[in-house]
């Protein structure tokens, strides 16, 4: 009986230095955030908590930033809303004497890291001739505001109905030069390089000694499509500007949980602006980021209090604008519509030195969440696991800065570090 008075005391006790060392957070995180540093730069928080619906910390939090790659958050969203578990890798129809076929924007084909083989061997074993349409694709090759100087490099690749390759080539040394695709080995020249490639030919310049892998964006065409997939299936392919009216088939290819992980892990801008067109397959006909944003932003995200200027499905571009309240909103929906366990794998750890793509096992991470990083940008927005074990909900955005990125980072850590502590 004594033992059991005991424990409640010390339980009441405890509770108290809780409650009273909660206040007291807030007021050293509001304090940090009145700093000098955050003087020079704009700064939003907010934190809340989805099972009391509180909210923790918020400052700036409806005012908006430039979101970067956090945008692959509303990507996400878009794409678990309108796509099924396996992603659709090509539409087709079967006329008495043809095969009729037309891209869904599927990333994954001749894909340096997928390698998907599930559409080429359903065209390789179809024994009608192919015939390719092309022109169900409504955007440009690049998003609105990148920068057109990006055209040579590895994170801006051109986009499509049907990408080959990534639309990368890949250059590496092995014994010899090694080539993917290797057709364009020929247009390769060993220099000091200005840039990468030509900006309006497919010709590239290389370093004399090659330490590390280079991919490198390519101009795409219909023909070149055509071309490539002739040879990866050694038969045949018709362009066509005409396709059948007959209702379209879908043939689906890998798992959809592969691409998310791939977009939020190593932050792949090609994935997650195909992702966007993938999304749009499932809606009409014609592949359109737009198509996608709209329906999304009409049905699911009407309820938002500042609808964001949403342009891009990477973030590459910097006329995105997003309000941390709006990052936190997608957030707490993703919360409540995915699975715990499957959303806190699709999502990496993260530190002050960046995403965490390979956790250690002997350490304990807390902040699982998407970064956003651009010259004078750097935001984080996810989840925060408490040492109690609670969940909090966080959008932590920093534009405009000019101190490193890494004193940035640090100080994103040590403020939720102290959050995770006090609760």
């Amino acid at each position: 009986m004594h033992k059991f008075l005991l424990l409640i005391i010390v339980s009441i006790v405890l509770s108290a230095c809780t409650a009273a060392r909660l206040p007291q957070v807030k007021r050293q995180i509001t304090a940090e955030l009145e700093r000098e540093q955050y003087s020079e730069q704009f700064t939003g928080l907010l934190v809340i908590d989805p099972q009391t619906k509180d909210t923790i910390i918020a400052k700036n939090s409806a005012k908006y930033f430039i979101p970067a790659s956090t945008v692959k958050l509303f990507t996400l969203y878009a794409a678990n809303k309108l796509l099924s578990d396996k992603i659709p890798s090509l539409n087709y129809v079967e006329s008495n004497d043809s095969l009729y076929i037309k891209g869904t924007g599927d990333p994954t084909w001749l894909h340096p890291y997928f390698k998907d083989s599930t559409a080429l061997s359903f065209l390789k074993n179809t024994p009608k001739p192919v015939v390719l349409y092309l022109d169900n694709f409504e955007d440009g090759p690049f998003g609105p505001g990148w920068a057109w100087e990006d055209y040579q490099y590895y994170f801006s690749p051109e986009l499509g109905p049907m990408p080959l390759y990534g639309n990368v080539v890949t250059i590496y040394e092995g014994e010899t030069l090694e080539v993917s695709p290797s057709d364009f080995a020929k247009h390769i020249k060993r220099s000091k390089p200005t840039a990468l490639r030509a900006l309006h030919r497919n010709e590239f310049t290389i370093p004399k000694f090659l330490k590390d892998t280079l991919q490198i964006p390519f101009i795409t065409s219909p023909e070149l499509t055509k071309k490539f997939l002739q040879k990866s299936l050694k038969r045949e392919i018709y362009l066509s500007k005409k396709t059948s009216n007959e209702p379209y088939k879908v043939l689906y290819g890998i798992s959809t949980d592969s691409l998310f992980k791939r977009m939020l892990y190593e932050s792949d801008n090609f994935i997650a602006e195909q992702l966007m067109l993938l999304a749009s397959s499932s809606l009409s006909d014609s592949l359109s980021f737009k198509n996608t944003r709209n329906f999304i932003l009409d049905n699911h995200l009407s309820n938002l209090r500042q609808e964001p200027r949403w342009v891009d499905g990477s973030g590459l571009s910097r006329y995105n604008l997003f309000t941390p309240e709006s990052m936190v909103s997608v957030l707490h929906k993703l919360y409540a519509e995915i699975d715990r366990q499957r959303l806190f794998d699709l999502l990496p750890a993260w530190n002050s030195n960046g995403t965490v793509k390979k956790p250690n096992s002997t350490t304990e991470y807390f902040i699982f969440a998407k970064s956003g990083s651009m010259g004078n940008t750097y935001n984080l927005s996810g989840y925060l696991k408490t040492k109690s074990g609670r969940i909090f909900i966080f959008s932590f955005m920093n534009n405009h800065f000019r101190i490193p990125s890494k004193e940035v980072r640090l100080q994103i850590e040590k403020t939720l570090t102290s959050l995770h502590d006090a609760y």
